[in-house]
């Protein structure tokens, strides 16, 4: 996760929502909203939030919650999220039996402002659940409540990085979910396989503990969604970094598909 200033992309978190919320008008399976709002020195923000609902399937529909900008100087995961969802509204087929409930910018003072930390100096995804009153933590804990999401996926980007990486949480799920994911990325960019990423040990890109107060589903959330962070390199070049993602996350929901089959199956 950065440490570092990176350079900018776009600083205008309606610059890259606008076209969204433009093609929501004339795409049914895409709506967009807000998700909650909040006010920083008589200057309002929004936390946006989008939906897309793919073709149906034999099965219920998946609730799958995707996070991006979290620390604002990251934005290859917001414009990702944004690039993947336009694809969609193209070709929904590729959503077929999911949900998907998209927060492309979850720091929009730290977007706009290029910054890590949000408006009060914090790091947001330290926040979580430890009764933080940082409002953009309050608006996202209401979503993870009400959303019950079957899975849950972060994206960041790490500028101590050389390469690709996730966490899967010590989980056998999301390991299972994030070892194709980055195999499938591993074809735009390169994997970190080193033994010690982000100060913690690592095997081929996989860590399994992760800090404390990190973005995640309310603790007494039965059964738990699947719960992936996945990173890329924040000095690769951009449109490489949006590549990797979109791949990864096409590859995690097609791995959950097969996962629920073969459950079924059992």
């Amino acid at each position: 996760m950065s440490t570092l200033t990176a350079q900018p992309v776009s600083r205008s978190s309606r610059a890259l929502l606008s076209p969204l919320f433009e093609l929501a008008k004339y795409c049914p399976a895409l709506k967009g909203g807000v998700a909650g709002n909040f006010s920083v020195n008589g200057e309002a923000h929004d936390i946006t939030r989008f939906h897309f609902r793919g073709p149906k399937a034999e099965h219920d529909p998946l609730r799958i919650g995707l996070f991006a900008a979290l620390h604002g100087d990251e934005p290859a995961g917001a414009e990702a999220l944004v690039r993947w969802l336009a694809e969609l509204a193209g070709e929904p087929w590729r959503a077929t039996g999911y949900d998907l409930t998209v927060f492309p910018i979850c720091n929009p003072t730290g977007y706009e402002a290029n910054t890590r930390h949000n408006h009060a100096g914090l790091d947001l995804n330290r926040e979580f659940w430890r009764k933080s009153a940082q409002p953009e933590v309050g608006i996202l804990e209401r979503e993870l409540t009400a959303g019950k999401f079957d899975g849950i996926i972060t994206l960041h980007s790490d500028d101590t990085s050389e390469g690709l990486y996730g966490y899967a949480h010590g989980r056998l799920l999301n390991e299972a979910l994030l070892k194709p994911a980055l195999r499938a990325s591993e074809r735009v960019l390169p994997r970190n396989r080193a033994s010690v990423i982000d100060g913690f040990e690592a095997s081929e890109g996989l860590i399994h503990r992760c800090f404390e107060g990190v973005l995640s589903a309310p603790v007494q959330q039965r059964p738990q969604p699947f719960d992936l962070i996945f990173e890329t390199p924040a000095l690769a070049p951009i449109d490489l970094q949006i590549e990797a993602t979109v791949i990864a996350l096409e590859t995690v929901l097609e791995e959950y598909r097969v996962f629920l089959a073969h459950s079924i199956n059992l």
